[in-house]
């Protein structure tokens, strides 16, 4: 599972690795955030040549894990769990060094707590969009959309779809089904480049998308679908259904669902809702 984390306005790309119990942090994102450099890779690059001892620590310890690049794409990304990432820190001089270390800790022992009672990862996501400035409506539909999401992934995980990059085929032919954009073009039409797309969906674009996966999940379980290729079927059949009435909603309104609206902040005004139609 992949999320993405700030550190001081800097987005740092994590995997939870459930074998370890452990959050694996991108190198190259903790590289950025420490030094600021326009290139992090090439400075890891040239960090790894200069400090030898470093370089073999790196080698040994710190796998190739595939996260998600701001282009959409998955590749593989060199990554470290918090105790990997203080080595890497020992050899960067950056000020940032002590307020990164206690970053790096808390975020672990979050997810810690997150674990062992799941109602504090519902209850630190309620108060995340709070300060983001979301209304309790718009919070509420984020939060039930995730619901019906994680039910549906759980449906594929245990149906023989191979998670990353199967699940992001499905949930391309869903998403192009029920919007007649793709998830890139979508996000593009938000003006986003590394944001979550549902983060600024609008209520209505929101609750689309949940019928969209609901009614995909539902005709899955009823035809029994298993693997990419069948699960193909009810992804576009469940996309249709929220397509139809997406249609039928925009002729009788007159309003678009699908819109360029975004949450990104405005100038002097920190997270304030932008409408771009």
């Amino acid at each position: 599972m992949q999320t993405a984390t700030i550190f001081e306005g800097q987005k740092i790309r994590r995997v939870w690795d459930k074998k370890t119990e452990a959050w694996f942090f991108s190198v190259v994102d903790i590289v950025q955030a420490l030094t600021d450099s326009i290139n992090p890779t090439d400075y890891l690059k040239k960090l790894r040549k200069r400090d030898l001892e470093l370089a073999r620590y790196i080698g040994t310890n710190c796998p190739q894990v595939e996260m998600t690049t701001g282009g959409g794409k998955n590749r593989k990304t060199l990554a470290g769990n918090p105790e990997h990432i203080f080595r890497i820190i020992q050899s960067i001089p950056s000020k940032k060094a002590e307020p990164i270390k206690l970053w790096l800790a808390k975020v672990g022992y979050e997810r810690i707590q997150e674990i062992s009672d799941p109602e504090k990862a519902l209850n630190r996501s309620r108060s995340y969009w709070q300060r983001m400035g979301r209304s309790d409506k718009w919070i509420q539909q984020r939060m039930m959309g995730q619901e019906i999401r994680n039910k549906l992934t759980d449906y594929w995980k245990n149906n023989e779809v191979k998670e990353q990059d199967e699940y992001a085929i499905l949930t391309s032919i869903i998403h192009h089904e029920w919007s007649d954009l793709s998830v890139r073009e979508h996000k593009r039409f938000k003006g986003l480049k590394t944001q979550n797309l549902r983060d600024h969906m609008t209520d209505a674009e929101l609750v689309f998308t949940a019928l969209a996966e609901l009614s995909t999940r539902q005709i899955a379980e009823t035809m029994e679908t298993k693997g990419l290729e069948e699960n193909k079927i009810p992804a576009r059949k469940g996309g249709r259904i929220a397509r139809n009435a997406r249609v039928e909603l925009e002729q009788k309104t007159g309003k678009k669902v699908v819109t360029g609206s975004n949450y990104l902040p405005r100038l002097g005004k920190k997270y304030e809702y932008a409408n771009k139609n």
